[in-house]
């Protein structure tokens, strides 16, 4: 048995899947312009002219400065002062100032010193912080709230109202009554205690399914055993989050590591203060380039499990 089609009506036969194509209106469409004021030609030439120099616009201003620093790094000093904003050297390309900046100047050894740096800074941190967050979220101990509280409460706490503390602190060690001053444990073992990345983890360790913990506690497994098996196998988005975080905050420490290092340990923050008081510009200009290289050449090495890492923290839901 059929029903009758109409023909002045949209009714569709029964039993049959009818699409029905609705033109769009100004009333329904979403945005700034109609899909129907989209298929007028004058509009849409119009938004692609305005789509390209948007484009062309954030090309300039993001790539602009690094185009511009590679042109000067290999430019003589009265051309940089001179003629600043040409497309080319004038005086002939200097490459020489690469190899000065990283021999004279000490660039190659101020990169590795900032690789020890945030190498050692990151390991204390996932140790630090991942135990901490595993404790407070799946052990659940009954003084985890006002430890929880605590660490929220230092989020409020400014940094350089902790300076004088800590730098007491790492003079004279309590118990041991040792000075890590010269020693990379005083750039390492605060970077450990970062309260916005415990936080961070303990969110997601939140978003884990409990049923996975029960689980492997029936099967006689116990807490660290579960959070090497279990945790951290799962955790692989927000390691990757905090490693980002932590590797970038060395990265560009400058103060913390001016007050407790030598000057032969000393990152590439603050040598290249030190290199902008004894070189020429142009060979300021080669050294910045060779320190902005490294983390740019990591990004675009590791960016697809950065930006995966960034969107998957937190997706996880219990």
């Amino acid at each position: 048995m059929t029903a009758l089609e109409s023909p002045t009506t949209d009714t569709p036969v029964v039993g049959k899947r009818t699409r029905f194509h609705r033109r769009p209106s100004p009333e329904t469409a979403s945005g700034l312009v109609s899909d129907l004021e989209r298929q007028q030609p004058g509009v849409r030439y119009a938004l692609r002219t305005v789509q390209g120099l948007v484009l062309v616009a954030l090309i300039v201003s993001g790539a602009g400065p690094l185009l511009w620093l590679v042109k000067s790094s290999i430019s003589s000093s009265a051309d940089i002062v001179t003629r600043p904003m040409s497309l080319l050297p004038t005086d002939g390309f200097q490459f020489s100032n690469i190899t000065e900046a990283w021999t004279r100047a000490q660039v190659g050894r101020y990169l590795l010193n900032t690789a020890v740096m945030a190498m050692g800074s990151l390991l204390v941190t996932l140790i630090v912080c991942l135990t901490t967050a595993y404790v407070l979220s799946a052990l659940r101990p009954k003084w985890g709230p006002v430890l929880d509280g605590a660490i929220m409460i230092t989020l409020f706490v400014p940094g350089v109202i902790a300076l004088v503390p800590l730098y007491l602190t790492v003079v004279d060690m309590p118990i041991l009554h040792t000075s890590l001053l010269g020693n990379y444990l005083a750039i390492w073992l605060p970077a450990g205690a970062n309260a916005f990345i415990i936080l961070v983890v303990k969110r997601f360790f939140d978003a884990l399914p409990r049923e996975l913990f029960e689980a492997a506690r029936v099967d006689g497994a116990g807490s660290l055993q579960i959070f090497v098996s279990v945790v951290l196998p799962m955790s692989r988005p927000i390691i990757g989050v905090i490693s980002l975080l932590s590797v970038i905050a060395s990265w560009k420490d400058f103060l913390w590591p001016m007050l407790v290092l030598n000057p032969e340990q000393q990152p590439i923050s603050v040598g290249l203060a030190n290199v902008a008081k004894n070189s020429p510009i142009n060979v300021q200009v080669a050294s910045l380039l060779l320190a902005v290289l490294v983390p740019v050449f990591l990004f675009l090495i590791f960016q697809r499990h950065f930006l995966n890492a960034a969107g998957l923290a937190g997706g996880v839901k219990g």
